[in-house]
C-alpha cells in the first residue's frame, strides 16, 4: 500500500505555487494524494492577518483530529515569524520556515522511519538563493503560475512579509524558462509570474536582469500565448518597461497596482515610498500605452491615525483613478510591526462603516468599467463550466470573467464580442 498524503494550503498565490511543487515532490518519491485520513499532513501556513495566524492553527488541529496518528508538517510564514508558538500546538511534528520547503518530504520520510520530531527555521541571510521548487502540471488549471522570486525589502509599516519571507531573492533565469516550456510542453497557454514582490526580480543578482527579461524571453516560446503579472509596485512601471510589455505582443493588458490608501497621509505612515500623484501618473501612463487595462488594486481601511478627512480622500481617489477591481482589507494590527504600536487605532465600527462605503464605490466603478466593454472584442481563454446552462466561462487579457454560449473547449483562446454584462460578469459571442 502506498503512504498517502495531503497538503493543506493558506494564503497566497506564491503560497499555492510551492505546495503544487511540494506535491509533485512527494508523488515522485511514491506518495499517493489522498484528502481525507492521509498518512501525512503538510500544512503551508500563512501569518499575514491575525485571521490567517487564526485559520493556519485550526488547519493543524483539524488535521491531527483526522487522523491522529499523521504526520504533521507545519512550513511557511505563520511557522517562520511564530514557531515557538507552533510549537506549543499539540501534535506538530515538524517544523519548517518559509525559505527551505523543500525539504519538508526528506523529513516527513525520516520522521516514519525515526520517530524524531525535528524543527528547522532557519534565519534569512542576505543573498540566500531561492529555494529549489519548480511544477511540471498544475491540478485543474489552465493557467500556470511560476515563482520568479521571494522576499521583499520594502518594510511597509502594516506588514510581517519582510520578517516571514526574508530579503529579496531572485531565481534563475535559465530554471524559469525550463520550467514556462514544460508547462507549455502539458499544454498550459498562459503564463503567471509570481513572487512577494516581482518588480524587485533581478535586484539581488550582479547581472544587468530585470522582470521585463523575464516577460520577453518567456514570450519567445512557442506555443505560451499570454503572459500575466500579479502584483507591482507603481514604481517600477515606466515608458520603457511598458513598451517591452507592448511590443512582446503576448503580455496581458492587466496590471494590480497595491494602493493601500488614496491618502498621502496615510501612505507616508504606512511607508509606501510613492504619492497618490505618482501613482496617478503610472496609472495614466499603463493606459497610454495598453488603454482598455485592467487596473486592480488593494486598499487597507482603517489603518491607525486615518481620519474622516483621509477616508474620504481614498474615496475619491478610487473613483478619479477608476479601478476595473478593489479589493478592501480592514487593518488588522500585526505584533512586530511599527503600525501595531502606534496611537489612535481606529475602531471596528468605524473601519466597517468604512469599508462598506468604500464597497459601494467599488461595486459601482467596476461595473461602468464592465459596461465600457459592451460591443469591443476581448481575446479570452477559456477555463470552465458555469453555473449558466450551456456556457463556458474565462478571463480576458484585462481579467474580466466571459461567458459565451457558443461551443468551445476548455483550455482554447478566443476573441468575444461582449454583449451584455450580467452582475459581476460578461455575456459574449465568439467570432472566430
Amino acid at each position: 500500500m502506498k503512504k498517502t498524503f495531503n497538503i493543506k494550503t493558506l494564503g497566497c498565490k506564491v503560497n499555492q505555487y510551492e505546495s503544487e511543487a511540494i506535491e509533485e515532490l512527494f508523488k515522485k518519491r511514491g506518495f499517493e494524494k489522498k484528502e481525507e485520513n492521509a498518512d501525512i499532513y503538510v500544512i503551508n501556513t500563512c501569518t499575514v492577518t491575525n485571521m490567517s495566524d487564526r485559520k493556519s492553527r485550526q488547519t493543524i488541529s483539524k488535521a491531527r483530529k483526522e487522523n491522529k496518528d499523521a504526520v504533521i508538517a507545519v512550513i511557511g510564514c505563520y511557522s517562520q515569524v511564530k514557531a515557538d508558538e507552533v510549537k506549543k500546538i499539540d501534535g506538530v511534528d515538524i517544523i519548517l520556515g518559509s525559505r527551505n520547503k523543500e525539504e519538508v518530504v526528506d523529513l516527513c520520510e525520516n520522521f516514519i522511519k525515526n520517530n524524531k520530531k525535528m524543527e528547522d527555521v532557519e534565519e534569512f541571510s542576505i543573498g540566500e538563493a531561492i529555494e529549489d521548487l519548480e511544477i511540471s502540471n498544475q491540478s485543474d488549471m489552465t493557467r500556470a503560475y511560476i515563482k520568479i522570486q521571494d522576499g521583499c525589502n520594502m518594510y511597509c509599516s502594516y506588514c510581517l512579509i519582510p520578517y516571514a519571507r526574508g530579503n529579496i531573492a531572485s531565481r534563475d533565469l535559465v530554471s524559469i524558462i525550463d520550467e514556462a516550456k514544460r508547462l507549455r510542453d502539458n499544454g498550459y497557454k498562459e503564463i503567471v509570474l509570481t513572487g512577494i514582490h516581482i518588480a524587485s526580480y533581478g535586484k539581488d543578482f550582479d547581472l544587468d536582469i530585470s522582470l521585463i527579461d523575464v516577460i520577453e524571453h518567456i514570450a519567445k516560446i512557442d506555443g505560451i500565448e499570454r503572459i500575466r503579472l500579479s502584483s507591482m509596485e507603481p514604481r517600477h512601471i515606466d515608458r520603457e518597461f511598458l513598451q517591452r510589455m507592448k511590443d512582446t505582443k503576448k503580455a496581458c493588458d492587466h496590471f494590480h497596482l497595491s494602493l493601500q490608501s488614496g491618502s498621502d497621509d496615510v501612505l507616508k505612515l504606512m511607508n509606501r515610498k510613492y504619492t497618490t500623484k505618482i501613482f496617478k501618473e503610472k496609472v495614466d501612463l499603463i493606459r497610454e500605452y495598453f488603454p482598455n487595462a485592467g487596473l486592480t488594486t488593494d486598499i487597507i481601511v482603517g489603518f491607525p491615525n486615518e481620519s474622516e478627512k483621509n477616508h474620504q480622500e481614498t474615496k475619491d481617489f478610487v473613483r478619479e483613478i477608476k479601478f476595473s477591481k478593489t479589493h478592501l482589507f480592514k487593518y488588522s494590527k500585526r505584533d512586530g510591526t511599527k503600525a501595531a504600536s502606534m496611537k489612535n487605532q481606529v475602531d471596528g465600527n468605524i473601519k466597517k462603516r468604512r469599508s462598506k462605503e468604500l464597497s459601494i464605490i467599488e461595486k459601482e466603478i467596476s461595473h461602468k468599467f464592465l459596461d465600457k466593454q459592451i460591443g469591443k472584442t476581448l481575446s479570452v481563454l477559456f477555463e470552465t463550466k458555469t453555473e449558466l446552462d450551456g456556457y463556458r466561462s474565462g478571463y480576458s487579457t484585462n481579467y474580466l470573467r466571459v461567458h459565451s454560449k457558443d461551443r468551445v473547449e476548455i483550455n482554447e483562446i478566443k476573441n468575444v464580442k461582449i454583449t451584455q454584462r450580467i452582475d459581476d460578469y460578461l455575456i459574449g459571442e465568439i467570432i472566430d
